[in-house]
């Protein structure tokens, strides 16, 4: 690797571009690399830009665009042979780019992250709800796909699987991850160290608004990608969790409690197992009963998102307004 090129999209984190970009100098230094830091602007109207500039990131004044666009606007003027996603409220450790210096040499992957943890500070469901992605006792994982709050990969698997779908409102990570394994490249994520998510919902209203948008493609990638099961696994499991909610409201007014009972329990079923497939591994109950809950409240806001995608009704991204 001769030089990385870092690409943070941004709309108004002022509050967080500092923290994120000072730790990303600190990483090139600890890895004695040759870097660029470009910040693709989304229109902020706080001092993020002026901030990234005194920083000596180059900013890309792009509004109105989508994530995957601002990502792919900053990759088209990246001169590095190798690229670096980082969302603008994600703090790197000191030897991030070390770690992917050493994953290129021994040859052990072609794209590169590492988990993605909330700080102590964020309320007990943002904290959870970050924490369900964490490997826990692995310490490395090949993955089909993987978010990007830090993503490294070498140039030429970008440009292989055309970047990001510009298309896509949300979902373009899992869309983009997904051809790069058909592609063939292997995705390493390790679970230690870990980078600080700052950005983390400091609300249930916060919290909620934000899953509810990004179960905002669903159809846009069913459109895309064919009625394959991988894709149609969660999109079927909210319909059938809010239908079964819809029974047993319909139950309690029809004065059939047992009947409403029943599908309140056929309902559970589909989130506890994914709060136990992605908790237990964590071997913590009270963090299995957190994402029961929390899983339980996703689904009904998938089904809610599908419904207004059936009736061509975009789901707003809460930061926007």
């Amino acid at each position: 690797m001769q030089r990385i090129s870092v690409i943070v999209p941004m709309y108004n984190e002022a509050r967080h571009i500092t923290r994120t970009l000072d730790s990303v100098i600190l990483a090139a230094r600890v890895a004695a690399i040759d870097y660029e830091l470009i910040v693709v602007d989304n229109g902020s109207t706080d001092q993020g830009p002026q901030r990234a500039r005194e920083l000596g990131a180059r900013v890309l004044l792009c509004p109105g665009l989508g994530i995957g666009a601002l990502r792919n606007r900053g990759a088209a003027v990246a001169t590095g042979d190798c690229l670096a996603f980082l969302d603008a409220d994600i703090e790197v450790p000191g030897n991030w780019l070390q770690l992917w210096q050493q994953a290129l040499a021994d040859n052990r992957a072609e794209v590169f992250a590492l988990d993605c943890a909330a700080p102590d500070c964020a309320p007990w469901f943002a904290r959870a709800w970050q924490r369900r992605s964490l490997a826990g006792s692995q310490p490395a994982r090949l993955l089909h796909w993987m978010p990007t709050p830090n993503l490294c990969l070498k140039r030429v698997w970008f440009e292989r699987v055309g970047g990001f779908d510009e298309h896509l409102r949300t979902g373009e990570d899992k869309d983009f991850g997904l051809r790069l394994h058909a592609a063939g490249a292997r995705q390493l994520s390790l679970s230690e160290p870990q980078v600080l998510h700052w950005g983390f919902e400091g609300s249930w209203g916060e919290w909620a608004g934000k899953e509810r948008w990004r179960q905002g493609s669903h159809l846009q990638l069913l459109k895309g990608g064919g009625l394959n099961l991988r894709l149609l696994r969660f999109p079927l499991l909210c319909l059938s969790c809010a239908l079964l909610s819809l029974l047993a409201l319909f139950g309690l007014l029809l004065g059939q409690p047992g009947g409403a009972a029943l599908c309140l329990l056929l309902g559970s079923l589909a989130p506890l197992v994914l709060a136990l497939r992605q908790g237990l591994r964590q071997r913590d109950l009270l963090f299995v009963l957190q994402l029961w809950l929390l899983h339980w409240v996703r689904l009904h806001l998938g089904a809610v998102a599908l419904v207004q995608g059936l009736f061509n009704r975009s789901v707003v991204r809460p930061d926007r307004g």
